[in-house]
């Protein structure tokens, strides 16, 4: 069983930034993919960025040049650092894990960027 908990969440200023963490109950190396979703009110759920163990994260459109995806495999971690966050970021962000073909989430966290 593959447990995912996200923390870091919280509200912060238009421009300001925030550093989300996806602490897994298993070893990263056991991941095909880890990836970060983010679902605004009323909105689909839609990827923000994933990393695998073999090739440099990839980020959406809106994200790229602000958002940051790294991994700490000792402390078997993937963060998600935001920067230059702007209002339309607000949203539930939650991390996912494929181990094996299997979908595992986190529970989610809010991020509420106010302007």
């Amino acid at each position: 069983q593959v447990q995912l908990v996200e923390s870091g969440g919280g509200l912060v200023q238009a421009g300001g930034s925030l550093r989300l963490s996806c602490a897994a109950s298993v070893r990263l190396f056991s991941f095909n993919v880890m990836g970060w979703y983010r679902q605004a009110p009323g909105k689909q759920r839609e990827l923000v960025g994933s990393i695998t163990s073999i090739a440099a994260p990839t980020y959406a459109e809106s994200v790229k040049g602000r958002f940051t995806i790294s991994r700490d495999s000792a402390k078997n971690t993937v963060y998600l650092q935001m920067n230059s966050l702007k209002p339309e970021d607000t949203a539930v962000y939650y991390c996912k894990a494929v181990v094996r073909g299997l979908d595992y989430w986190g529970q989610g966290t809010q991020d509420t960027v106010s302007s």
